[in-house]
């Protein structure tokens, strides 16, 4: 190398470099680096403190830091820079704990932006959150970064392991009865609780409950009391779930499910699940959301409008497309919103139904073949509620809530892709769900109005 070409390289060649150096560094693995007290002292007040305060040993040593991960840092220390292939999912974690201990705020920025501007979100958040919670559990910005995207993520998409027991009684304790974005259904994170202790304790428990415990999206309404005979192993199991069932919320989960499938397993502590049965009964059966915290979905506030490209002819869309209306005679036409809900989750949204027609109807719809020149309620492709308390598709109807034809009412849409369920609040006082099976994998919210009807889209709030 060509001295004086480059002073980033000439610096990087001094790196564990014994020549050159003055002190020994001693790493978690007894392997020994290398260092100059200067360089290290300038760049680091954590160094200068520990080598120039009366210390007169040529040693120092670090045993909670591995090598590897020792001479990255001593790379940003020496140069100011890092090279994005020398960080990876195996050993980001430890750079960002070991850029902390010697106070390079620097290097953790760096980290975080390369975490967020990378695949290692997507890809590695769960085993991320589990070498966090073991390596820092203390709150810090990666922390609360790797919480709130596992948060997001369906655990039933995480293969059992990916999390630790560990990672997962965190996440969970975090979000436990406070209003943060959750996605995954209560049923689904007892689900995969459960599973996951099983398999810390043996195959035969693991397959066992894989057996007995269905996805929320493979739970009938009909569901059959399971075989009382008990699980594998089952108290070593409930000892191992024990420390997360404090943080399940049983009362998201419907009763049916509590009875017929969680219940004969056996391993989970029966005063809470007797609890949520007198909760259920002071509360004459009021359905649960079946998710805690915030409802997560992908929109903001601005997607919550109707798209003129899909919608009635007489019909008028206003106020930047949160307001649609029918100045118009005429029958029954349909708009739908623009965002789609196309992927496996819980969504809930409110209509405002500002100026009432004859009849108005609020729902989802599919939009293949749907006709907006009509109400969607007459069509196989859409699934509406009407003010006169009837739920309809393709003319087939079923007597759902009581009527509500007055202005300013509000009705709340609670659509369940996971289950293929939709309920409706009417003025917040929340219905039992339906069942629809054949609901495809990708709806829209929708409308149908006639003469003089008004209705404006907005998120649901709680």
């Amino acid at each position: 190398m060509t001295r004086g070409y480059s002073l980033e390289e000439n610096l990087r060649s001094l790196i564990d470099n014994e020549k050159y150096s003055d002190i020994e560094i001693l790493c978690e693995n007894e392997k020994k680096l290398h260092g100059s007290r200067a360089i290290l002292a300038a760049r680091s007040e954590v160094f200068n403190i520990l080598l120039y305060n009366g210390m007169k040993e040529n040693q120092i040593s670090f045993s909670n830091i591995n090598s590897s991960v020792m001479k990255i840092v001593l790379g940003y220390i020496y140069t100011g820079s890092i090279k994005k292939e020398s960080l990876n999912k195996n050993n980001i974690v430890e750079i960002f704990y070991a850029a902390g201990h010697f106070q390079l705020s620097s290097l953790q920025e760096f980290i975080l932006a390369t975490i967020k501007n990378a695949d290692y979100l997507k890809s590695y958040s769960p085993e991320l959150l589990s070498k966090v919670v073991d390596k820092m559990p203390e709150d810090n910005i990666l922390l609360n970064l790797l919480e709130e995207t596992v948060s997001i993520i369906p655990l039933d998409t995480i293969e059992h392991g990916r999390l630790s027991i560990k990672a997962l009684h965190h996440l969970l304790s975090c979000t436990y009865k406070k209003e943060k974005p959750f996605i995954t259904p209560e049923y689904e994170v007892f689900r995969h609780s459960a599973i996951l202790a099983a398999k810390q304790v043996s195959n035969d428990a693991y397959e066992a409950l894989m057996r007995r415990l269905p996805a929320l999206e493979q739970v009938g309404n009909s569901n059959q009391v399971q075989n009382s005979n008990s699980i594998t192993d089952h108290q070593k199991v409930a000892n191992e779930l024990e420390p997360l069932t404090h943080f399940i919320d049983f009362s998201q989960i419907e009763s049916q499910i509590l009875s017929n499938i969680i219940e004969p397993l056996e391993i989970t502590p029966s005063n809470m699940i007797v609890s949520v049965y007198r909760q259920i009964a002071k509360s004459n059966n009021l359905c649960p959301s079946g998710v805690r915290g915030i409802s997560m979905y992908k929109f903001t506030e601005s997607d919550y409008v109707w798209d003129e490209s899909a919608c009635g002819s007489r019909l008028i869309v206003e106020d930047n497309g949160r307001v649609v209306h029918a100045p118009h005679s005429g029958g029954h036409q349909s708009v739908r919103a623009k965002m789609p809900l196309d992927y496996k989750g819980i969504f809930e949204w409110s209509v405002i139904i500002e100026k009432h027609c004859f009849d108005t109807w609020v729902g989802v719809c599919a939009s293949e073949n749907l006709n907006y020149e009509s109400w969607a309620g007459c069509q196989p492709t859409g699934w509406v509620l009407g003010t006169y308390g009837k739920f309809k598709n393709s003319d087939k109807g079923t007597n759902y809530c009581l009527q509500f034809r007055k202005d300013n009412t509000k009705v709340t849409v609670h659509l369940n892709m996971y289950k293929k369920t939709c309920a409706f609040s009417i003025d917040d006082t929340k219905y039992k769900e339906i069942s629809v099976k054949d609901l495809p994998s990708k709806l829209y919210p929708v409308v149908s109005l006639s003469h003089l009807g008004r209705l404006r889209i907005l998120p649901y709030q709680k």
